[in-house]
């Protein structure tokens, strides 16, 4: 099995035979976190698609990377899972940034539902919504993942509910007891947005609502899991079921 490379993202565009500059954040990682040496090689990445293999040179405080060649791939899931989900407690949610990231989810849309434990606004949330894009980053960097997945602005859960469903697009919302299993459920011929709860579970309002919207209840078993756990095993479900697992 091949090694892979140790990846950063570097967000301002990568242009082909360049020498660029590391931003200070993954200058710090390769230098005293990875230890990397003066010519290690490195893989870079802007978010576009593709990779590009680089060699460091280290100036002092500076670390430059002279681009080699470019490798068209993205580790993109054939199918598009965007995860909506109610903010939990905490660092919960940092946790389901990063391992939905890993398990190939396109995009995420934090919502407030009423049962939420945690309240964000204005720079407050600015800042947490910038920081789950962060996580998303490093994510791609550790996982091979050359799209980062968008981290939408935190909004409340009736304004998403408000919102047009896309083309062929399919919803579902997990709910304990619901009428549908995965396995029972033809293949979606779309886009997937899948909606989870938060810590408390849904008001009866916050379903009917859901459900005018046009989310199909969704159960993952008898049992019932955490919000940090349900999202993630059931996208993990979808990437067996039609994605690329």
């Amino acid at each position: 099995m091949t090694r892979m490379l140790p990846r950063f993202f570097v967000p301002d565009g990568i242009a082909p035979g360049a020498t660029l500059e590391l931003p200070d954040e993954a200058a710090h990682h390769a230098v005293r976190v990875l230890r990397l040496s003066d010519g290690a090689a490195v893989e870079l990445f802007d978010g576009r698609g593709g990779a590009w293999q680089a060699r460091l040179k280290i100036a002092g405080k500076r670390v430059l990377a002279t681009l080699d060649a470019f490798a068209d791939e993205d580790r993109e899931s054939p199918l598009t899972v965007t995860l909506v989900q109610c903010l939990p407690a905490a660092d919960k949610m940092d946790w389901v940034v990063q391992k939905g990231t890993e398990l190939g989810m396109a995009a995420i849309q934090p919502v407030a539902a009423r049962r939420s434990v945690i309240k964000l606004s204005g720079e407050r949330m600015e800042r947490r919504v910038q920081h789950w894009q962060q996580v998303a980053v490093s994510a791609c960097e550790q996982c091979g993942r050359n799209r980062p997945p968008a981290v939408a602005p935190i909004v409340d859960l009736p304004q998403y509910l408000g919102r047009m469903a896309g083309q062929n697009e399919t919803r579902w919302i997990l709910a304990p007891g619901g009428a549908g299993s995965l396995r029972d459920l033809p293949a979606p011929t779309g886009p997937v947005v899948l909606l989870v709860g938060p810590e408390g579970g849904f008001e009866d309002e916050e379903l009917k609502a859901a459900t005018v919207a046009g989310f199909q209840p969704l159960t993952l078993g008898p049992r019932v899991m955490r919000t940090e756990t349900a999202g993630m095993a059931a996208v993990a479900a979808l990437m067996a079921l039609w994605g690329d697992f």
